[in-house]
């Protein structure tokens, strides 16, 4: 055990228990605790192994295997009449048939192979030892057996009847558990009883009360995480009943022939830690009692009772206890449950009406734009932003479009998955992303990263006040143990009302707001993928359609030409055959004629049209330069607008198919010549220019421009502007031009205005 100096007890250990009530059975079960203790936070301490019980209870312990004893409690001495109690080791229980006669005829223990079978399952009987009666126990941890004893007791209080466990018919979580506390009162009757709920972060938080005037009221206000640790949690999750009966009595060591330590998780009377001992007397307690409140297998809360003087509750009202608790957790869970039926079920209906709203539009933007209000109240946020591509639009309170776009950054940077929440945004990232009171709590889906399509919800700033039962700072205590020195977490002594304020966070997003966003992503996905399966329909019938259409075109522009020459033939040789006729016959031929010719260049530019989607391309270096001046003379012939001033500047090559290169220029230099042709003084400017990887070629005139409510269909095929109805043509020379360049590699933009229009040709450098 090791020695420990004399000034170590009495000042290292003295603010763990008060000098007046130290026994030497106190300092030697400290000092034992201390011997492998050597941490600062309550979660390192190991409480399942401290190597003691409480003097309530009484324990022997059998190996699993050969039945042997291997460890007992020293007060066993105390009910059983030996007088060299280490002679049990290594001996049967049967081996004393005289001093354990009543353990050995017990139906539990002659079924204790059975009973033992499964580890941690307790069986429990009631057995006389001398002139008392005592309850019994047995379970099996590892190899070893427990046999655990604890004298029954009367309880003459007790006032239960079968309208106390009805709590299905309760429609309310409050007084679930307030109904829970007056059953509860009616079998253990502490001064004050609690049912303290676990937060996220390990805290928790008392939600409900009974307590009489030996204590102040508790109701509301919080406890921090180290008040409960990790380990203690993990054990109450285990062992689901737990009474220190007197924190002030002397704790019984275990004598054990084994060189390890006993695990005691599932002793009811396994000694208490000494802080969480001197924590309960530091709250003005005497004896604690809790039960576990566990729903879904996870420990939901506790019910805390603690009481001004020392008090025992017998094993049956402790087991009572425990179920009439589990029954408040089953209607609790069945309350949630419904609860959370009620709320899917209307969360489904909404988002049904969502999609119904989201198949209107074309776009997963236009759907987002067009319900923005809906999607930014289903998880109960303050504010939406819609981010697709350069697009923010935004719903409610939200921050900047600065801030926004801030955010979206750090989000490519910091976060993998497709869902990211923060209620404490606005703490951690305040000053590195400039943030407002907008954005501190935030949830970040990320539609699609390729597509910079994502949706942010905002939560302003809450003004949090946290109401702590005390401060929740602790104190550490080092003392000294064969020279070196350690530490201990010294339990806090104030358990005045201490208000924390929060700031920096948003109020909680809790799993409904979550649920609510993956019903928005469902909805997109869905969505998306009926327009996808849509569109696709729709592009294999468009496909059909085109190639329907192509070899139309191609037939009749290459068919028809045929008849249409014969007939300008015979409408020709009827002209000339009229020597004598009416020159108003003759102009009805001519019409004729002029008609057959239109329609021939239709069919002609249709035909090409159809080459420029389908036929063969061959990209080189060409000189586009001689072809344009070609052009632009015969332009000037064919338009009658030998007037026309003409500039060409720089031409330099590009990489172009050379009979689709004519076509482009020959349809742009055409209409430029033509729309320009009627002014005073028309001119054609030409110039090519490097710009990076691409040439870009400019042809500008001073023509009639383009209208600005006509650029939407420019084009489009036989689409033909109202302001040019006087120029000869069919509408089909632009088109041949876009579907060209887009083969190519290439782009066509223009800009136009009242003084003219500039076309601008992009090809690749060569």
């Amino acid at each position: 055990m090791g020695k420990i100096l004399e000034q170590t007890v009495n000042e290292g250990l003295k603010f763990l228990i008060p000098q007046s009530k130290i026994a030497l059975k106190n300092s030697l079960y400290l000092i034992d605790i201390f011997i492998y203790m050597n941490f600062v936070e309550c979660h390192e301490e190991p409480i399942h192994i401290p190597g003691y019980i409480q003097s309530f209870g009484y324990l022997i312990g059998i190996d699993a295997d050969s039945f042997s004893i291997t460890f007992f409690s020293e007060n066993i001495k105390d009910i059983f009449k030996l007088e060299n109690f280490e002679l049990l080791f290594g001996k049967k229980i049967t081996d004393f048939p005289d001093l354990f006669q009543n353990i050995i005829e017990s139906d539990i223990f002659t079924s204790i192979r059975t009973h033992t079978e499964r580890e941690n399952t307790t069986y429990f009987d009631k057995i006389f030892i001398g002139e008392k009666q005592y309850h019994f126990s047995i379970f099996r941890t590892g190899k070893n057996i427990f046999l655990e004893f604890e004298e029954v007791l009367q309880n003459p209080y007790k006032r239960i009847n079968n309208k106390y466990d009805n709590f299905y018919i309760i429609d309310n979580e409050q007084e679930i558990w307030e109904q829970l506390l007056s059953t509860l009162s009616k079998i253990v009757n502490y001064d004050r009883m609690m049912v303290y709920k676990f937060m996220m972060d390990g805290s928790g938080k008392v939600i409900a009360e009974k307590t009489n005037d030996n204590f102040e009221s508790y109701i509301g206000l919080h406890y921090p995480e180290s008040d409960i640790p990790r380990q203690a949690r993990k054990l109450y999750l285990k062992k689901r009943k737990r009474i220190f009966s007197d924190v002030y009595s002397p704790p019984i060591r275990i004598i054990s022939n084994k060189n390890e330590n006993i695990d005691l998780t599932f002793a009811a009377s396994r000694a208490m830690s000494p802080i969480h001992g001197q924590y309960i007397k530091n709250s003005g307690a005497a004896s604690s009692f809790s039960v576990s409140i566990i729903i879904e297998d996870h420990l939901w809360g506790l019910v805390t009772c603690q009481n001004s003087e020392a008090k025992h509750i017998d094993l049956e009202d402790r087991v009572q206890a425990g179920i009439f608790t589990a029954l408040a957790s089953n209607a609790y869970s069945s309350f949630k449950s419904k609860k959370e039926l009620d709320y899917r079920l209307g969360l489904n209906e909404k988002s049904a009406q969502l999609k119904s709203e989201f198949l209107k539009y074309n776009t997963l933007f236009e759907s987002l734009v067009e319900n923005k209000s809906e999607i930014k109240d289903l998880p109960e946020a303050d504010g939406l932003a819609i981010i697709s591509d350069e697009n923010i639009v935004k719903e409610g309170i939200t921050p900047t479009d600065n801030i926004i776009e801030m955010i979206v950054k750090w989000a490519y940077t910091n976060t993998h998955e497709s869902i990211y929440v923060s209620r404490d945004f606005l703490k951690i990232h305040r000053d590195d992303l400039g943030l407002d009171e907008n954005t501190a709590g935030i949830i970040i889906y990320f539609i699609d990263r390729d597509k910079n399509e994502l949706l942010i919800w905002f939560r302003k700033e809450f003004d949090e006040h946290i109401k702590w039962a005390g401060n929740p700072e602790k104190m550490i205590k080092v003392f000294s143990q064969d020279g070196e020195e350690k530490h201990i977490v010294s339990p806090r002594t104030s358990f005045h009302v201490f208000t924390e304020n929060i700031k920096g966070s948003s109020k909680r997003w809790n799993s409904r707001n979550i649920s609510a966003v993956h019903a928005v992503r469902d909805v997109i996905l869905e969505t998306s993928h009926k327009q996808y399966k849509v569109i696709k329909q729709l592009n294999e019938e468009l496909k059909k359609v085109n190639e329907e259409l192509d070899s139309f075109s191609y037939t009749i522009s290459h068919d028809l030409g045929t008849p249409l020459t014969v007939m300008k033939l015979n409408a020709q040789m009827l002209l000339n055959s009229l020597t004598d006729g009416s020159e108003k016959s003759k102009g009805k031929i001519n019409s004729i004629i002029e008609e057959i010719d239109n329609m021939a260049e239709m069919m002609h530019d249709v035909l090409q049209l159809s080459r420029a989607k389908h036929s063969e391309i061959q990209l080189e270096r060409l000189q586009p330069g001689l072809t344009i001046h070609k052009i632009l003379e015969n332009a000037k012939i064919t338009f009658a607008s030998p007037a026309s001033e003409v500039i060409v500047k720089e031409c330099p090559d590009v990489l172009a198919d050379k009979t689709l290169l004519h076509q482009v220029f020959l349809n742009i230099i055409n209409n430029a010549v033509k729309y320009s042709s009627h002014k005073e003084e028309p001119k054609v400017e030409i110039e090519g220019t490097e710009d990076g990887d691409m040439i870009v070629y400019r042809i500008s005139d001073n023509g009639i421009g383009i209208p600005e409510e006509e650029k939407h269909k420019m084009f489009k095929i036989f689409n033909r502007m109202d302001n040019a109805k006087k120029f000869k043509g069919n509408g089909i020379g632009l088109s041949i031009v876009h579907r060209i360049m887009k083969r190519i590699g290439g782009n066509v933009d223009y800009k136009s205005n009242k003084d003219g229009t500039s076309f601008f040709l992009t090809f690749k450098k060569p």
